[in-house]
């Protein structure tokens, strides 16, 4: 197997979270200050403890893992999950409180924006700094420095200090530098996220490459398509420990079963307070289903989703119409399903599960909500609830090209088909 380029072994990161008496926090006067050290002097004196409190926060714990010589792992978590802790560690920046991390090899790290940059030095001063950090001599820097500087888009203010860059320009020099100075371990955080979509798309191209050269990169991102398309591999955090590792694909799917809403996919809609006023009851719940048979509201762009609905009915109800709506955040439909767009139904004689399978789910990232409605096919609506439940969508490779779409192109994702000539 030979020797990782990263080993994590047993790797906790502890802090002290302290608490003020009474709830207070922030500044204190001079005169606060001082009557406040005499009354803590005289309370350690009399054997007292001070009224204040702390408490331990583990922002790792027990996390152990190895990464082999040119990898590339995605590491993905709830925010607060722990992922920037890690990647510091493993960059160096602070020390774990247990456990050790065995790094083989000469890190570039970009973690936020301005990480490593001294802010009165030039952009070309920070390029040799960076550059002089990563172990680089002079000569190896000026065989790179063109490229840094032309991926950066910078060249007007190359000699400007980078305190006076806007933090599109820090990004840009940052990943630049991270990138052009081959490291032999990239560690990349979701800082990438501040930059605008095309330079967005320049940075997960130029991530591509340096993969491609066999480097080993780790990658802390949100956006499920980019590491779908760079990553072999992934982690996946939780409350500061690693809870999965193993293929991407894998491991992203996991991560969908921790997101979401609040409603864990499946609601009760027996007393729900959406159903139309005087609507006869035909809907009693609604469930999302995964393509794995898991109760969930969380799927990726292109997911397979099944929507089971229990039904009743006081008497038969012949070829009933069944149709559920997709709405945006903001409660506007976006399109509607239904079961007398398809093949229809059988007649209902009372407590019967109807599936609705939708293939390949549409939508872009966001949050949506369901509405559905019942009756029969000449009869108005009997039963009609609005925006009863809701679901999540994370991006993923949708169109199979690397790239998912801005908000900006809309909710409803549309595959095509494009070519040249008559």
């Amino acid at each position: 197997m030979g020797i990782p380029a990263i080993r994590v072994e047993s790797l906790g990161k502890k802090y002290t979270l302290a608490h003020h008496a009474g709830g207070r926090s922030g500044y204190r006067t001079l005169r606060e200050s001082l009557s406040g050290g005499v009354a803590a002097l005289a309370n350690r004196a009399r054997g007292r403890t001070s009224p204040g409190t702390s408490e331990e926060f583990w922002a790792l714990k027990d996390v152990s893992f190895e990464v082999r010589p040119g990898e590339v792992v995605g590491i993905i978590g709830r925010n607060g999950a722990g992922k920037s802790t890690l990647l510091k560690i493993l960059s160096r920046i602070t020390k774990p409180t247990t456990g050790r991390a065995v790094i083989n090899g000469r890190v570039g790290s970009l973690l936020e924006v301005g990480t490593g940059f001294h802010p009165e030095l030039t952009g070309r001063e920070n390029i040799y700094l960076n550059g002089s950090i990563l172990g680089m001599s002079r000569r190896e820097i000026e065989q790179r420095f063109d490229d840094i500087v032309g991926f950066a888009e910078v060249e007007k203010f190359l000699d400007t200090p980078v305190k006076r860059y806007s933090s599109g320009m820090y990004v840009r020099l940052a990943f630049a530098i991270a990138a052009h100075l081959e490291p032999e371990i990239l560690i990349v955080d979701e800082v990438l996220a501040v930059g605008d979509l095309s330079f967005q798309k320049k940075c997960l191209g130029k991530m591509g490459d340096v993969a491609r050269t066999g480097r080993t990169v780790l990658l802390v991102s949100h956006n499920m398509a980019a590491l779908q398309n760079l990553s072999s591999t992934a982690l996946l955090l939780s409350g500061g420990r690693l809870v999965r590792s193993g293929g991407v694909d894998e491991v992203i799917k996991e991560y969908l079963g921790t997101i979401g809403t609040t409603t864990g996919g499946e609601v009760d809609l027996r007393e729900h307070p959406a159903r139309t006023r005087g609507a006869m009851m035909l809907i009693e719940r609604v469930r999302f289903v995964d393509s794995d048979g898991r109760t969930t509201d969380a799927f990726a762009s292109g997911d397979r989703m099944v929507i089971e609905l229990e039904m009743t009915a006081e008497a038969v109800l012949e070829n009933p119409n069944i149709g559920i709506g997709f709405n945006d955040q903001y409660g506007q439909r976006l399109f509607t399903v239904g079961s007398y767009f398809a093949a229809g139904l059988p007649s209902l004689s009372g407590g019967e599960l109807v599936r609705c399978v939708i293939d390949d789910l549409p939508l872009a990232p966001g949050a949506y909500t369901l509405t559905l409605a019942a009756g029969p096919p000449s009869d108005p609506v009997q039963d009609w609830l609005q925006n009863v439940v809701g679901f999540t969508v994370v991006a993923a490779d949708y169109f199979k090209c690397g790239r998912h779409p801005s908000p900006s192109h809309g909710s409803v994702l549309v595959r095509s088909k494009w070519a040249v000539g008559r």
